[in-house]
This record gives C-alpha cells, structure tokens and sequence, in this order.
C-alpha cells in the first residue's frame, strides 16, 4: 500500500460511552497496562524498586503476549541517532539483558552481525562505523574505563566478510562486523519477569483483564479516598458484566499498538494521536546458500528514493537457538478497512483489533523477499522459502525517523498523579526492555515521588 493512501487508528477508549464512571473501591500505587515484555520490564522494576508498594500489571490476554512475532535479535544500537532514546536504551538494554540472561541462565548467544554492503553503500556502513565508534555511555552504565567502546565494532573488507561466511555474495565490497549483537530466548525471558512479578512482596499480574476506561480522580468525591491523586481505572475480566474500579496512584500504560487509546480518550478529537500499523512477515528457509552460515546477516537499508532506513532494516538473515534460519521481515503498511465514515470507524476502539486479520503468513510477498535476499546471498533458492510468521509493529509516524515516546499526563493536570504512556516501542524494543523499564521507573516515575513526597 502506498504510504500516502494509509490512514492512521485514532480510536478512542470506552468511545462508545458504554462504560460509565465508577468510583474506585481500592487503591493500587502502580498499575501497569499492557502484559508484553515492556509492561513486564516495568512492572518487575517497580516490585523491586518499591518492595512495599503495590504493583499490578493487567493484561487482556490469559498469558503475557508478545514473544512470538518478534526475530528474538538482541541488537547492539547501530542504527538510531546517537542521543536518541533508542540508542540509549538498545545500548543500555543490551548489557542488561546479557547480565539476566547470564544471571538466570536463560537461553541466549552472541552471534555477531554483519551488516553487508555493495560499492555503492560502501558509504552507509562506514557512517555507521564511525557513529558507533564515538557513541556515549548511556545513562546508569557500570564504571567502565575511558578507552572502552560501548558497542564494539569492526569495519572489514568483502573479502573478510566472506571468510566468516563464505555463501555471501562476491559483489559484497565492505562489512560492518558487530560482535555484540545476539539472540535470545523471549519466551524464557519474559517467564523469568513474570516469576519476579508473582514472587514479590507487592506484586501481582492479572491476566484476562481489559481497561475499559480511565479517567482523572475527583479527589471531591464521596468515595472515601478524598486524599488521594491519580487516576480511576475501570477493568472487566473476561466476559463479566460488571467491571472493577481502581484508583491508580500512577499509571502506566504499556499496552503496545493500542498504546494511544488511553490518551485518545482524555484529548480532544482534534487532538488525538493515530496509530499507524506495519506489517512484517518472515520466511523460514531450508535450501542451499546457506550451508555455512552461523552469524545474522543484515543488508544495508534502502538509501535511494525509495530509503525506509528508519522503518525497516531491510530483509535480513537471522537464525534462532535452533540453528532455523527466517528471512524477513519485509514492511508493508495496514490500514483501517474502508467504511461509509471513515473517522467514525478509526474513533471506535471496537475496531481497534482489524489488525488481527493481517497475520496469517502468505506467500504473496516471498518472490519480492527473495529477490532481496539474492542480492547478498545469490545461492538461495526460491523453491526454499516458505511463509513462517507475521508481526505488526506500532508506528507514530510514516517516514523519516520517530524515537521512543515517553508521555506524561497528569490527573490533576499541574504535576500530580502521573500517568506514563509509552508509545511506538517497537524495534529494538526486545533488546531495549529491560533499559526502558529503567529509565521508566528511576528518571520519571522516582523524580516525581521525591518531589511529591517533598
């Protein structure tokens, strides 16, 4: 789908007005929205940070959600720019994952990366190298010494590209060789966050339970809680007809692709953030070219008139704990089904799903995947390729590049009651989880109680 014919989701929460207000019953300080690997990041720093505080996570879904459609790469922060967020956090991230994954024997492996280049994208790579080479540390790294790179990388010729694997193409010129970028077990991953979540003093995770609405406290109320700041948060679990209510002394909205709901329903229409919706499909591979290969293999993006370096990092080569080999993903935009009205239909969260309808893999794009494919490895075989899975990634914006976004709402609205709401958290967001949950709970959210408590 061309980029100038994709609509955005600008759906709403509870926009059908069916929920209506319920005073809270009970007070949770931390109440985390969304049971992916960023909700359980967040929700099991903050049951460590504040043992004696309570910390729910709610999850529609009836298990955490998430580690199945994502390549399981542990990226080293190559790409971004250098002071973004997603630098700092895949930096930052990616020694915080390899110190759990050591620390709780969860499967993983460095396998390195070569980020392959022809003549004529000699240029990108060796803009990375040189990016890579003068990155900072980021913000709560360990005491390192002044000569030490936080991402090691080397710049080598085709020819010594080829003698790592030697199936790539004889018209790659250079390479960019990282050595710390890896794999990773996601599923056992998120099982030990949810371990530390059930396990803490304060913690607890509730699947199978939606938000339905939310909406600042009205501390005048008759409900009993007249003191407190923050927010009312409506849930109902599985099919009940009658929801709980709770008051949220912070808020954290975790909740992926429908991330802008939430804020949707406390902005203006005129206001509202839309949601923009990628698709991503992989291919598993058995077949020759590729008899030898044992590092991800990543083409340079596209720079040309048709450059997506910033949406999609091209078909590249991973490989799983396995040893199974996937290409992908590709980048296809989604968009809304057509209706009479269609700022009716992109406003009723009812429809916030549509999606759902885009994962079952095809094989209508593998032609175009492979032909991508030949340019760095020319002994695959079409015949090879068989469609594998689909992942939808959240986007903010069409083109050019859109960081992390950390908003921050307040109940009151001058300071008080803080709701985060973490949006476009797509890749690295595996890598960076652990990074983003850090910088989530002691830059934001501690800041804001030392000064409330002040």
């Amino acid at each position: 789908m061309a980029v100038t014919k994709v609509r955005g989701l600008v759906a709403a929460l509870n926009s059908t007005g069916c929920f209506k207000y319920k005073s809270p019953d009970a007070v949770v300080d931390f109440l985390v929205v969304g049971g992916g690997v960023v909700g359980l990041a967040v929700a099991q720093r903050l049951s460590e940070r504040f043992p004696t505080k309570s910390t729910y996570l709610v999850e529609r879904h009836p298990h955490a959600v998430g580690s199945s459609r994502n390549s399981e790469v542990v990226h080293a922060g190559l790409y971004y720019p250098p002071e973004s967020l997603k630098t700092q956090l895949c930096l930052r991230g990616r020694h915080l994952m390899y110190e759990r994954c050591d620390k709780y024997n969860i499967p993983h492996r460095k396998t390195g990366k070569l980020v392959v280049a022809h003549e004529h994208q000699r240029a990108y790579v060796e803009n990375l190298f040189a990016k890579a080479r003068q990155l900072p540390w980021p913000r709560h790294s360990p005491p390192h010494r002044p000569e030490d790179q936080v991402l090691p990388v080397s710049l080598i010729s085709g020819a010594q590209a080829r003698q790592l694997e030697p199936d790539l193409s004889p018209d790659i010129t250079a390479a960019l060789w990282s050595p710390e970028t890896g794999i990773v077990d996601s599923h056992t991953f998120m099982k030990s966050l949810e371990r530390d979540i059930s396990e803490s003093e304060g913690g607890e995770l509730v699947f199978s339970t939606r938000v339905v609405r939310v909406d600042p406290y009205k501390s005048k109320e008759t409900s009993g809680l007249s003191s407190e700041e923050g927010w009312v948060v409506q849930t109902v679990t599985e099919n009940a007809e009658q929801g709980d209510s709770l008051l949220a002394r912070t808020l954290i909205n975790a909740s992926g692709l429908s991330a802008n709901l939430i804020p949707n329903s406390l902005l203006p229409r005129a206001s509202r953030i839309p949601m923009f919706f990628a698709r991503g499909s992989y291919a598993a591979y058995s077949g020759p070219g590729i008899s030898q290969i044992s590092r991800l293999i990543y083409p340079c993006p596209e720079t040309g008139p048709n450059k997506h370096a910033f949406q999609s990092l091209g078909t590249h080569l991973t490989i799983d704990l396995q040893g199974k080999v996937r290409f992908g993903p590709d980048l296809e935009w989604i968009s809304p089904p057509s209706q009479a009205d269609a700022s009716d239909y992109n406003f009723n969260e009812e429809n916030v799903d549509f999606w759902r309808q885009h994962l079952k893999p095809s094989d209508s794009r593998l032609e175009e995947m492979h032909r991508a494919v030949t340019e760095y490895l020319p002994g695959v075989s079409f015949e090879g390729f068989r469609p594998d899975y689909v992942g939808i990634r959240p986007k903010l914006v069409l083109s050019g590049f859109q960081d992390f976004t950390v908003r921050k709402d307040y109940a009151d609205g001058s300071g008080r009651g803080l709701m985060v709401s973490l949006m476009g958290i797509e890749s690295p967001g595996l890598t960076s989880s652990l990074a983003i949950a850090e910088h989530v709970v002691d830059d934001v959210i501690e800041p804001e109680h030392i000064h409330i408590s002040q």
